[in-house]
């Protein structure tokens, strides 16, 4: 049976607010094995300028229609083969652009285990089941004639139950009864919590939860996860109230209403009416209500998980866009105590020059010794540069370079504190062992430390995403979502930059458009075997580097100084006789106009228009060739610990520090101020206008100066404020006390004298209700418990 399919083009067109034509020459890209990078950058004239983000997006979308449309191949499929696909549904089917909606249609007609209702059907009660619904004569009366011992429904009662069983089946899978329901209790169900007795020390961290209600659709991802969370550990009894606002003492929900009126039943005070009534009772409770809480805690944490992996995507993003301190000899710095100080020296390339392990900190206490050995590191190898990882001993280590600095001027060092979070798992790596097959496992975390200094991206791409440490519940949410779009973000962020062909390891040129780990690894053999690349020319003769691949890579695969200048530029080859017809027409060379910006800004783009090259890519021409091969990273900028503060204790409520920001979730920015706790910059603490997300202001890797609002050392939790002309209340100063006491997240969620959890009033970005950026008591309660702990 056919019926009007969906232009999935259209859709998507209208979901991402762009043309139609953009988007089915996106998706024609798309199958034709085009990379969303090389997309992005050099198909402009086909997408009419979607950029990387709503490429994304668009693909994303594109996955999830197609595998909808499948499915409705299959259901529609199922329902013909039963005789029982009527226009009408073919039509709603495959017009159906949501899988739950989907699901929600096939209901009916899915094969299922035998039911009451089947049961009873097979016994002959439907008939009763379909007088019911109207009749108002004794329902008692009506049901002798279907008595059928030898089926099991021996007496009256047995035969009205298996009617209700039916008409139960039957209302519970009404896909436009579904679809209403759950809408309105998205809209305003609440979720509650409570604490599974005797769980109360045991799951002592979500206490914040023990009693504790939100309406459902205004969850935070970060509580919604953490909800979960504590329900996955037996700590927590999670549950949904489709009544908030209803007495208790009402025993009729809201919902039992709109299923009577769906089906305009009379729910009179006779016998008929109150049989159709507990019917509709025993349909809500039974049927509907469990099934509800089943979807939309379901949709809860898709939206939650959703959120998170953004929040892990960005972070990345600009942990691996943060400015390079530059090619310098650098000198690692993997601080311990009883194990001693792994360092490190490597030169510009990354490449390994010496290694030692020093014991300047308890019990060895061999400090001048340490210093010594050090500085002569440095004056060996020239290093320029001290990378110091902030784990365990980072702050004594810190001051043990001050002092080498101070004894040693001439060196002209440079000291920074490098977050070393996954060193060690690159360290135990198979990519560590080839790397480094004699060399011993701690000092490999010393070279990481010290090259992602030098080049985060370039040293970030050989660990695996998610060991970054920049996300928040990341092993909670769906492991292969998380890893497509981490693996999104960091070959984003590869082609953002572009790649040195000569020096880029395997790790880095798999990340490039077009390219996989066996084609990056078969480039390093060629260029080990016959030498470096001279042009991008030569890549065709790498094994295996078809056209296909070598059109997606080679505008992002930089050949430094090589004879063609423009292999050094992020200009395509195909793109090569656009620039040159610039240089010819003004009678000039390519290296003669690389760099002349006046000359540049001079130019029409119109111009050097052709039929394969319009107005968008020569624009991007001449611009690449005023700044060939620009990085677009910030400038490498460091912070400075403040002396004196190496651990919690020495924190004191109104000082004000510079720290380095590790992490920016939806509720905040933690801060690494040099104590090995990251301290926490509430979301309404980080600006003073008013602000829906701190990525608004702050990101991964930016140094920002903070004041010490709050301290619970027993906890190890700081307040921190970037609006540092707030003022130090004794209110402010005692609300981690505060939550620490009680429990509570804020004032609007204390508990009432009932125990029933009182209604919380907080918006999801955890402000108070007046929707400005005053901070509230206990406001980081459960934000903390999220923190980094080095």
């Amino acid at each position: 049976m056919s019926a009007a399919r969906v232009n999935i083009a259209k859709v998507i067109a209208d979901e991402l607010n762009v043309r139609e034509n953009q988007v089915t020459a996106t998706v024609a890209l798309l199958d034709d094995g085009s990379t969303v990078p090389f997309i992005a950058r050099y198909r402009k004239e086909a997408t009419g300028g979607l950029d990387d983000i709503q490429l994304r997006s668009l693909a994303q979308r594109l996955t999830y229609l197609r595998e909808l449309d499948e499915r409705r191949q299959v259901i529609a499929k199922s329902i013909a083969d039963q005789d029982k696909l009527t226009p009408e549904l073919a039509q709603a089917i495959h017009q159906c652009l949501s899988k739950t909606e989907l699901e929600d249609l096939y209901l009916p007609f899915k094969p299922k285990r035998r039911t009451k209702g089947q049961i009873a059907i097979e016994a002959g009660i439907e008939p009763l089941a379909e007088t019911l619904i109207t009749a108002n004569d004794d329902p008692d009366q009506l049901a002798h004639s279907f008595l059928n011992a030898d089926a099991g429904f021996a007496d009256t009662k047995a035969v009205l139950e298996g009617a209700r069983f039916i008409l139960m089946e039957r209302f519970a899978e009404d896909a436009q009864l579904l679809k209403s329901i759950r809408s309105k209790l998205w809209r305003e169900a609440n979720i509650e919590s409570t604490m599974v007795p005797g769980k109360e020390k045991e799951g002592s961290k979500f206490r914040d939860y023990f009693a504790y209600q939100e309406p459902l659709h205004k969850v935070p991802s970060h509580r919604a996860l953490a909800l979960l969370r504590g329900r996955n550990e037996s700590v927590l009894q999670v549950k949904l109230n489709p009544d908030p606002e209803q007495d208790d003492a009402v025993r009729t929900s809201q919902y039992e209403i709109i299923i009577a009126n769906h089906f305009n039943f009379d729910t009179s005070d006779t016998a008929a009416g109150l049989w159709r009534k507990q019917t509709i009772q025993w349909t809500w409770r039974v049927k509907i209500l469990p099934r509800m809480e089943t979807d939309l805690l379901g949709q809860l944490r898709e939206i939650a998980e959703t959120a998170a992996i953004d929040v892990f995507a960005r972070n990345l993003k600009d942990l691996l866009m943060s400015a390079p301190a530059g090619l310098r000899p650098t000198l690692g710095l993997d601080p311990g105590l009883r194990t001693g100080v792994k360092a490190t020296v490597v030169d510009g390339t990354g490449k390994l020059l010496g290694s030692s392990t020093i014991f300047p900190h308890a019990p060895q206490n061999q400090w001048d010794k340490s210093i010594r050995t050090l500085a002569a590191l440095c004056k060996q190898h020239k290093v320029e540069l001290v990378a110091i990882g902030n784990g365990t001993a980072s702050r004594e280590t810190d001051k043990l370079v001050a002092e080498l600095m101070a004894a040693n001027p001439e060196l002209k060092l440079t000291k920074v504190m490098v977050n070393e979070s996954g060193a060690s798992v690159y360290s135990a790596s198979e990519l560590a062992s080839l790397e480094f097959p004699n060399l011993d496992v701690s000092y490999r975390g010393a070279v990481s430390i010290a090259r992602r200094l030098q080049d985060p991206l370039a040293e970030l791409v050989k660990i695996e995403p998610k060991a970054i440490g920049v996300g928040q519940y990341q092993h909670d949410v769906s492991q292969s979502q998380l890893a497509m779009s981490l693996d999104a973000v960091v070959e984003d962020c590869v082609n953002a930059v572009g790649v040195d062909v000569n020096t880029a390891s395997v790790p880095l040129l798999a990340r490039v458009a077009g390219l996989n780990r066996n084609l990056a690894q078969n480039i390093v053999n060629y260029r080990e075997q016959t030498g470096t690349f001279s042009s991008r020319k030569d890549l065709l003769s790498v094994p295996r580097m078809g056209p296909k691949s070598f059109e997606q890579a080679a505008g992002f695969l930089r050949v430094m100084a090589g004879a063609n200048p423009l292999d050094g530029s992020a200009v395509h080859p195909e793109a090569y006789p656009v620039a040159e017809r610039i240089a010819a027409a003004n009678q000039r060379d390519i290296a003669n106009i690389i760099g002349d910006s006046g000359f540049l800004k001079s130019l029409n783009a119109q111009d050097y228009t052709d039929s394969h090259f319009g107005v968008p890519t020569v624009i991007d021409i001449i611009r690449e060739l005023e700044k060939p091969g620009r990085d677009p990273r910030p400038e490498f900028k460091t912070a400075e610990f403040k002396d004196g503060v190496e651990t919690i204790n020495d924190l004191k409520i109104g000082m004000t520090l510079e720290g380095v920001v590790t992490n920016v979730t939806n509720f905040g920015a933690f801060v690494d101020i040099g104590v090995h706790q990251d301290g926490l910059v509430h979301i309404s603490a980080i600006s003073d206008k008013f602000i829906n997300d701190p990525h608004e202001v702050v990101k991964a890797g930016e140094v920002v100066k903070v004041k010490v609002m709050e301290v619970d050392a027993d906890r190890k939790r700081i307040a921190l404020s970037m609006r540092l002309h707030d003022p130090v209340t004794p209110e402010t100063s005692s609300a981690v006390k505060a939550s620490t006491n009680t429990g509570e997240k804020s004032p609007s969620r204390s508990r009432n004298t009932t125990n029933k959890p009182a209604p919380q009033r907080n918006n999801s970005s955890g402000r108070s209700a007046s929707g400005n950026n005053a901070p509230v008591n206990s406001a980081f309660a459960d934000a903390f418990a999220n923190a980094k702990k080095r």
